[in-house]
């Protein structure tokens, strides 16, 4: 049986996208492992499965390299809507598209897509971030800014956000050199994080701008990550590094960061499709 796909990017983050309208794939854990192998497969960061949907336009489900379902990716849902708009099956302008994160809202910006990636959550319980008793004393009004985590006998401050994924969002001095394969996933998997996280290293370069190197849950360093970016934005702001609206530089390209005033964050870039194809899936 051969299964048709899109492989797609935003910055470099890139995705394997299924329109499951018609035909609706079994064991996707497996599936996505088998496509998103870079060697075995397709390659891709994550997996995208287009579905219709009874509260919003359209329902997105993202899957890992590693089998495992996310809550909401950034890159991939520009991805996601331009699928959406280049194939004629909305006119919309903006479209709703239903995730485990909620209704998230893309909207056409000539070449680039903008997204209002909601509000950002800040409670620990909600990140979720799970401190014992004796750190409670680390939690501000404003969420967990500058928890120290150690790691390997290096100490890190952490700020923790969920832009409907969790994320640990650290700023360093260089983040070129850093090694962030080999931090990214102890972080990943520590025990204060119940359902892991996102691990973004920030460099401050002015006000308004970031550079920042992101360890993604599940599929280890990633070119891009909008909700990375976003948490970034947010947690930047938060510790007094910068405005609230914000260039961020990645490896991939730049992503334009806006939290407005009713507290929604909103995140603008671009998207590509690269090919389509042919998976055989009986090979």
């Amino acid at each position: 049986m051969k299964l048709s796909f899109t492989k797609m990017h935003g910055l470099g983050n890139d995705f394997i996208l299924i329109d499951c309208r018609e035909f609706n794939p079994p064991d996707v854990t497996g599936l996505a492992t088998r496509l998103c192998h870079r060697r075995l497969g397709v390659g891709a960061d994550q997996l995208l499965l287009l579905y219709p949907s009874r509260t919003a336009d359209f329902k997105m489900r993202i899957i890992n390299a590693d089998g495992s379902e996310v809550e909401m990716c950034g890159n991939g849902i520009r991805c996601f809507a331009k699928f959406i708009w280049d194939r004629g099956l909305s006119r919309k302008k903006t479209i709703s598209i239903e995730t485990l994160a909620g209704i998230i809202r893309p909207e056409r910006r000539d070449s680039l897509i903008r997204v209002n990636m909601g509000e950002p959550i800040l409670e620990p319980r909600r990140v979720p971030v799970a401190l014992s008793p004796n750190e409670t004393g680390h939690e501000h009004e404003k969420g967990i800014i500058d928890y120290p985590l150690v790691i390997d006998d290096s100490r890190f401050s952490i700020t923790c956000v969920s832009m409907g994924n969790p994320h640990a969002v650290i700023v360093i001095d260089n983040v070129s050199t850093f090694p962030v394969a080999y931090f990214g996933p102890m972080i990943e998997n520590h025990h204060i994080f119940p359902n892991r996280t996102n691990v973004e290293f920030i460099e401050i370069i002015n006000p308004s701008e970031i550079k920042m190197r992101v360890w993604e849950r599940g599929a280890g360093e990633t070119m891009a990550c909008g909700t990375g970016a976003s948490a970034a934005a947010v947690a930047s702001h938060l510790k007094g590094l910068t405005g609230k609206d914000v260039t961020i530089h990645l490896i991939g390209g730049d992503l334009l960061v806006e939290w407005f005033s009713d507290n929604h964050v909103y995140m603008t870039g671009p998207a590509v499709e690269v090919f389509s194809g042919e998976f055989n899936l009986d090979s």
